[in-house]
């Protein structure tokens, strides 16, 4: 079930139990790591080259990890072949820090 890109005002909303993040994606980099903020996106490096989508499969398996969901629980809305992306993640188990830190912040302001 493919998905339009939600357009977020951020680098990360909810859209009901699924987590949606538009990342700034850096291939070929030292470490696999979750970045900071750049705008409307959030950086993250991995280490496999950007060849025939490769470095956005490797992304995927990094970032199942990182939230405790299986690789069919993540979605490539747009951005496979880009650095640009956006990403549906569903039901995530756990929230890394910086993600944690600004979803908690827009409910106070909400």
């Amino acid at each position: 079930m493919a998905h339009k890109g939600l357009a977020i005002n951020s680098f990360c909303a909810w859209d009901g139990e699924t987590l949606v993040l538009n990342i700034l994606g850096q291939p070929s980099a030292k470490q696999d790591v979750i970045g900071k903020v750049k705008g409307n996106q959030l950086k993250v490096s991995v280490t496999a080259a950007p060849v025939a989508g490769r470095a956005t499969d490797h992304m995927v398996r990094f970032l199942a990890k990182e939230f405790g969901v299986s690789i069919n629980d993540i979605e490539v809305v747009f951005g496979r072949f880009n650095v640009n992306k956006q990403l549906r993640i569903k039901a995530p188990k756990n929230l890394p820090a910086v993600i944690n830190k600004h979803l908690s912040q827009e409910v106070k302001n909400a």
